[in-house]
């Protein structure tokens, strides 16, 4: 069974943002960057449904030099290779072109099933997952809490609202959004990180409709304004107090 796993790199929650003197969006320069919550939990999906029916776990990830380091974690949590789509503006693209730049990649690798996050913690679009399923050709269930192997496809369980859920069946190839907290996330051992080193790497450049700018346009980014009013009623108080007790 080959999985491939789309990850992504987003700043640390822990970061402090500062606006870049563009103000078209954040300054990278003093920012720590993170595997996407949501992506993190992708993999261990992914990694666990290896266990139990073999194959291999391809970590996909596309981003600037910088994203070889959440590729280097999924390579030492035990992924066998990855792939990284080389782009130096991820944030000028939209989901579309992303995707895109996802599914260039993914073609080759024929797999039986992609993983990805249910959105990103920076954009929050939550729409690169289901149009990368489109672009490929493939059904595809959001919001999955859990992934069963079933004869002739999986069976996947979406959360709902209110606490219900929905199982699925889908045939394979397939592609699911995984949210967060399904699993507990492994960490990386001493021997993975050691075994990370000597994993495949597939470098792709990309280019074409993508090396241009996203349909969707950021026209600034601002951090939200602080500010104190008090506002003082003049007036009898006990008025209040007669209408709460006529209301009873």
């Amino acid at each position: 069974m080959k999985i491939v796993v789309a990850l992504k790199q987003v700043p640390a929650r822990d970061s402090v943002l500062h606006v870049a003197p563009s103000a078209s969006w954040i300054s990278e320069d003093a920012l720590s960057f993170e595997v996407n919550e949501p992506d993190a939990y992708a993999l261990e999906e992914g990694l666990e449904l290896r266990a139990k029916h073999g194959g291999e776990v391809v970590a996909l990830c596309a981003g600037p030099a910088r994203a070889a380091q959440a590729i280097r974690e999924a390579l030492a949590k035990g992924a066998d290779r990855a792939i990284h789509v080389e782009h130096d503006s991820l944030a000028a693209l939209d989901p579309l072109q992303v995707a895109g730049l996802l599914a260039d990649a993914i073609r080759p690798e024929a797999p039986d099933l992609i993983l990805a996050g249910l959105q990103s913690d920076d954009l929050g679009y939550g729409q690169t997952g289901v149009i990368l399923a489109e672009l490929l050709g493939l059904p595809h269930a959001t919001i999955v809490m859990g992934v069963e192997k079933v004869d002739g496809g999986i069976r996947v369980k979406r959360e709902l609202e209110n606490g219900w859920f929905q199982h699925v069946e889908m045939p394979l190839p397939a592609l699911v959004t995984v949210q967060s907290g399904i699993k507990r996330l492994r960490y990386a051992t001493l021997m993975g990180i050691k075994q990370a080193k000597t994993k495949e790497i597939r470098r792709v450049t990309a280019g074409g409709p993508a090396s241009g700018g996203g349909r969707i346009k950021v026209r600034g980014v601002y951090p939200p304004e602080r500010t104190r009013h008090a506002q003082l009623f003049s007036g009898d108080p006990t008025w209040v107090t007669e209408a709460i007790g006529g209301m009873g």
